[in-house]
């Protein structure tokens, strides 16, 4: 599943190109570049999923502003999200790249990807998806994207 989300966002978002709306045709589509359909359709929920997320009415928990408060992990999030992964989204909430509303749906997006194993590469793309549907982010989006792909080289003094 995760696969075809990262196919999704290289080929469609991350290049501007016109996103097809058409869940037929991009089925189609995802089915002829060799992804198979309980994926597919995991894939496409997932991501309708991300889209509902701007509902503040059906996710009020993402209104709320959290003033110096410390999020906890359930289990759940611990045994999916290792502590580098855990240390990444505090970091981002630190430099501004997530606020409260942003981690949440991050950790929620996360927590709905069907795959055994979770990295921190892996995270770092979710949070790209995310950032990029959020309106208003633009800027985080960009922050994110420069850590992402600006990483430095050799040692640093």
């Amino acid at each position: 599943m995760f696969d075809i989300l990262m196919y999704l966002f290289e080929n469609y978002i991350d290049s501007e190109a016109e996103v097809m709306v058409d869940h037929d045709a991009l089925t189609d589509e995802l089915t002829r570049a060799g992804f198979h359909q309980d994926e597919i359709y995991k894939a496409l929920n997932w991501l309708e999923k991300l889209a509902a997320l701007q509902d503040c009415d059906a996710y009020p928990y993402l209104t709320r502003v959290a003033s110096q408060s410390t999020r906890i992990y359930t289990l759940e999030e611990m045994d999916f999200l290792d502590t580098e992964c855990r240390g990444f989204l505090m970091f981002l909430e630190q430099v501004n790249v997530l606020d409260f509303s942003t981690r949440e749906m991050v950790i929620d997006r996360v927590m709905e990807i069907d795959t055994p194993y979770f990295v921190m590469e892996d995270l770092k793309w979710v949070v790209l998806m995310v950032l990029f549907n959020v309106p208003g982010k633009e800027n985080a989006y960009s922050q994110m994207e420069d850590l992402i792909f600006d990483e430095q080289e050799g040692p640093l003094h």
